[in-house]
């Protein structure tokens, strides 16, 4: 019994249900898409054999990467939203394990960028390249009016959360 509730708790709304059987079928697809998701970054941290905040500082150092930017340890503490002696810890993990390397500052001798090493890049494409292939695989199955009906849908879903959250 009790695993039962936990193995559905994610197909439960905790508001009033949509008005509509349109609505409500729309509403539960959201919640199995939440769900997807969380089974996605579970499945992530267990293929990376990392830990929640190390992915993420990790697949940030490789963005940045590719996006030619240098990130510094306080940039991660920013980004990460936590403290200097977290990010130092995440630092030296993701080090240890051969995924990120210090590189000298060219002014600043006490500072240094972290950079992610070519195994950092070949685990995140390994631990995300599915999941987003399968994204984009349903994505690329739909008509133009459809994608555009889905994005506007999403968008606005978005946009109510995102105030709410401005709202705490």
């Amino acid at each position: 019994m009790p695993q039962s509730i936990v193995r559905h708790e994610h197909t439960h709304l905790y508001a009033s249900q949509p008005q509509t059987e349109a609505g409500r079928q729309l509403s539960s697809a959201i919640l199995e898409l939440r769900h997807a998701e969380q089974v996605q970054a579970d499945r992530s941290q267990r293929i990376s054999g990392l830990g929640g905040i190390d992915l993420a500082a990790l697949r940030y150092l490789v963005q940045a990467r590719r996006e030619e930017r240098e990130i510094s340890p306080k940039d991660l503490i920013v980004m990460l939203g936590t403290s200097s002696a977290t990010v130092t810890n995440v630092i030296e993990r993701l080090v240890s394990k051969g995924y990120v390397t210090r590189e000298q500052h060219p002014t600043d001798r006490r500072a240094h960028y972290l950079l992610p090493t070519d195994s950092a890049n070949d685990l995140v494409d390994e631990v995300y390249g599915a999941h987003h292939a399968a994204v984009v695989s349903v994505i690329d199955s739909l008509d133009e009016r459809e994608a555009a009906t889905t994005a506007e849908t999403i968008r606005r879903v978005a946009a109510a959360l995102d105030a709410l959250a401005r709202q705490s």
